[in-house]
């Protein structure tokens, strides 16, 4: 049995698309399941749509996400280039052999001539019905010679059904009169995608072919390439479409989150891979939360859903809140540091106070850029409650056990205003009080932070100051 090898061909026209990252991912996880290769290529024949620093970027995000690939451009094995734009030759080549093998036409009609009979035509989807095909080889060859521009169409036999194995959809079959004989080689040397990646998957020897189901309809297409030069056809996996909602596809171009997007708000490259892992496949069991490790291992193509799947930014939250939980300290306030910068001026707080500052909020944020909104209040000078608050704090109990607290709170030096002093001043107040429960902390986490609800209390009053707390006890 032949070496499972995938490939990731990504195009460099962008940001990496969450679509575009769970097939990279689901071919990574293929190839090491079985202990195969997996392949970086670059697919830059789109020269128009290419965006400058795309290319950096695709392999910035590959090196981010730890999906190491085992050849690619910067990585050359032995069926490189991994570029397709350096290996236009390559495609002149096997453009020729198939016109050669009758899999192919040249076909010399300007762009005029083609727009004008799609127009006319009763048949979109047929494309353009090329009176070329019926030229004679040696006439085409004389009129190339002659130098006419040209370019190489695919020739598909009107009659028949060319049928495909898929893993995900089952056996497909399509009858060849319905197929398109779309351009294989432009006239300016560079392929389609519909040829280059079929000679390109061939040469570097890819076993399986991970893409999206929109591409169901033009693999039959592909096959009949596959036939007319004698090659084994690939497996074929086509996954169904990360959705937005019930009728939109998530698309980059609608402003809908990329891979980079995700980072850039405080979401963890692993808990982004677990997440994306899901959308359109599932485990066998109950486990949600997968290191890349445990992907590799649970991976089985056989349960990737042929329906689409809805991108749930509460999941993807509730995920990532799993793995915020599982880092340290410094992990975390490094993950969060960048977010408090922007928002607030930290210039006079301590190391230590921003470290027990983000530790205290842990587990109330499922992404870095969270931390802003649940530290609002120790950068703040005034407080502004809410009206369900204003009336909590009416209670005739309450000023009493503020008054109580705040002569235990003040009675302490300035260097033991910390966690374990102020509860017990909660402690002593709760017995001199006699207030219990939630007529003890509600109040004093009221007058203090001005919320009903929040983290360990004493932890957010020593984050907060001696001198600010007994300001805002009054």
């Amino acid at each position: 049995m032949a070496k499972v090898r995938t490939r990731f061909a990504p195009s460099p026209t962008g940001y990496m698309h969450i679509g575009n990252l769970r097939t990279a991912l689901y071919e990574y996880l293929i190839a090491k399941h079985d202990h195969g290769d997996f392949i970086l290529r670059i697919e830059d024949t789109d020269q128009e749509r290419e965006v400058e620093g795309a290319v950096d970027m695709i392999y910035k995000v590959m090196d981010q996400t730890g999906l190491g690939y085992d050849e690619g451009p910067n990585k050359p094995g032995e069926v490189g280039p991994y570029v397709q734009s350096e290996r236009l030759a390559i495609y002149k080549e096997y453009a020729d052999k198939l016109v050669e093998l009758g899999g192919a036409h040249y076909c010399f009609c300007d762009e005029e001539t083609i727009n004008k009979a799609k127009e006319e035509s009763d048949n979109e989807e047929l494309g353009y019905i090329d009176p070329c095909k019926h030229l004679s080889l040696e006439e085409a060859k004389q009129r190339i010679a002659n130098g006419e521009k040209y370019v190489v169409r695919q020739t598909i036999p009107s009659t028949g059904i060319t049928s495909f194995e898929d893993e995900v959809y089952g056996h497909i079959e399509v009858e060849n009169a319905g197929l398109a004989e779309g351009v294989l080689l432009k006239s300016d040397g560079y392929p389609t995608y519909n040829f280059a990646n079929i000679v390109d998957d061939h040469l570097m020897n890819i076993t399986h072919v991970v893409r999206g189901n929109e591409y169901l309809s033009s693999t039959p297409k592909y096959n009949l390439i596959y036939q007319a030069f004698g090659w084994d056809v690939p497996s074929y996996i086509h996954c169904p479409p990360v959705m937005k909602d019930e009728k939109h596809k998530l698309s980059k171009r609608n402003g809908d989150a990329s891979y980079q997007d995700l980072i850039n708000k405080g979401f963890l490259n692993e808990a982004i891979l677990n997440y994306i892992a899901l959308l359109g496949w599932s485990p066998e069991g109950e486990q949600e939360i997968f290191s890349l490790d445990e992907l590799i291992e649970a991976f089985d193509v056989k349960r990737i859903s042929k329906s689409g799947a809805i991108f749930d930014m509460n999941k993807l939250k509730w995920i990532n809140s799993q793995y915020i939980k599982k880092l340290d300290t410094k992990q975390l306030t490094e993950l969060c540091l960048p977010f408090l910068k922007e928002a607030y001026d930290l210039s006079n707080k301590s190391e230590a106070w921003i470290e027990k500052l983000v530790e205290v909020h842990r587990d109330h944020i499922s992404c870095g850029e969270e931390i802003v909104e649940q530290v609002k209040l120790f950068f703040e000078d005034e407080i502004h409650l809410e009206e369900e608050a204003i009336e909590f704090m009416k209670d005739e109990a309450i000023p009493n056990t503020l008054a109580v607290f705040k002569s235990k709170v003040a009675e302490l030096a300035e260097e033991d205003f910390k966690q374990d002093q102020i509860f017990a001043c909660i402690k002593a107040t709760q017995k001199e009080a006699k207030a219990r429960g939630k007529m003890l902390y509600m109040p004093l986490r009221i007058a203090t932070t001005g919320i009903m609800h929040g983290p360990d209390l004493a932890a957010s009053m020593e984050l907060l100051g001696k001198e600010k707390v007994l300001k805002r006890l009054g």
